[in-house]
C-alpha cells in the first residue's frame, strides 16, 4: 500500500527571519507503521510535520506521500491522504459547533448529509465526546478542543495520521485515552511529542531531531534507554524508564 509511505529526502528549510528550521532532514516511513518524532523545543519538529501536509515547502529537497511528490498540483490528493492534528486545536476548530467543525471535511469530500451525520457521531464517539456536539468551540477546555481537533481529523478517514504534540492539555484519563485509541488506528502514525513515556508506550520507531538535523532513528526503546544519545540531544529518560533504573 504505497499511499501509506511517508518518503523525505534532504529537506532543507530557513524561516523568512532567517531561522534555520530543517537541515538535511532524509527518512521513510512504511505503511503501518507508528514513529514517534522526538527534540527538544527548536529541533525541528513542527517545521517538519507542516511540510508532510504541504503547509511549508522545502527550499532544498523533497517530499513524497505514497506515489505523489509533494507539489501544489498534488496538493489535495496529499491532504486526503494525510491527516494533521495541529498543536494548537483553535488552529483547527472555527466553525459554529463541534458537529459543524467535524463534518465540515466530510461535507468537502462530497458525502451525503446522512452518511455525514454517522460519521460526525462516530468520531465524537470514539474520542469521547459526543455529549460537546452542539457546543461552540470556543467555550471547550483546551483538552476539549484537543479531543475534537483529532475528531475532525478521524472523519476524513486518512490513510496517514499525523499528530503535533496530541497529549498536550489532556488529563491523565483522556490522555490514556487517546493513546489506547491511537493503537486502533492501523495506518501509518506520525506523532511529534515531548510526552516520552507515550512514545515509548505507542511506537514502536523514533526519530530524534536536534538544531534541524535527525540524531537518530531506530528502535524506540534502545534510543530511550541511551542517556548519552538523550543528552546530547537535550531529552531525559522517560519517567517509566527512570523509575525502573
Amino acid at each position: 500500500m504505497s499511499h501509506h509511505i511517508v518518503e523525505a529526502s534532504d529537506l532543507h528549510y530557513t524561516y523568512p527571519d532567517g531561522t534555520v528550521g530543517l537541515r538535511g532532514v532524509t527518512f521513510r516511513i512504511s505503511h503501518g507503521e507508528s514513529v514517534a518524532l522526538v527534540g527538544e523545543n527548536g529541533a525541528g519538529k513542527s517545521t517538519l510535520l507542516l511540510h508532510l501536509n504541504g503547509y511549508l515547502s522545502p527550499r532544498q529537497g523533497t517530499v513524497k506521500i505514497g506515489d505523489y511528490p509533494l507539489t501544489k498540483k498534488n496538493l489535495d490528493a496529499v491532504r486526503r491522504s494525510v491527516g494533521m492534528v495541529f498543536q494548537n486545536p483553535d488552529d483547527q476548530l472555527f466553525m459554529p459547533t463541534v458537529f459543524d467543525d467535524v463534518a465540515f471535511g466530510p461535507l468537502n469530500l462530497g458525502l451525503a448529509k446522512d452518511e455525514v451525520e454517522r460519521v460526525v457521531v462516530r468520531s465524537l464517539e470514539t474520542v469521547g465526546v459526543a455529549h460537546l456536539a452542539k457546543r461552540p468551540p470556543y467555550k471547550l477546555s483546551q483538552g476539549e478542543k484537543r479531543s475534537v481537533s483529532i475528531a475532525t481529523v478521524l472523519a476524513m478517514s486518512p490513510d496517514i495520521l499525523v499528530m503535533d504534540e496530541p497529549t498536550s492539555s489532556l488529563d491523565p484519563r483522556s490522555r490514556r485515552r487517546l493513546i489506547e485509541l491511537l493503537k486502533t488506528f492501523r495506518h501509518t502514525k506520525i506523532v511529534a511529542t515531548h510526552d516520552l513515556d507515550m512514545a515509548l508506550d505507542l511506537c514502536e520507531r523514533t526519530i530524534v531531531l536536534h538544531q534541524g538535523r535527525i540524531t537518530a532513528d531506530g528502535q524506540t526503546k534502545k534510543i530511550l534507554y541511551d542517556e548519552e544519545l538523550l543528552r546530547a540531544s537535550s531529552l531525559e529518560k522517560p519517567l517509566s524508564i527512570q523509575l525502573k533504573t
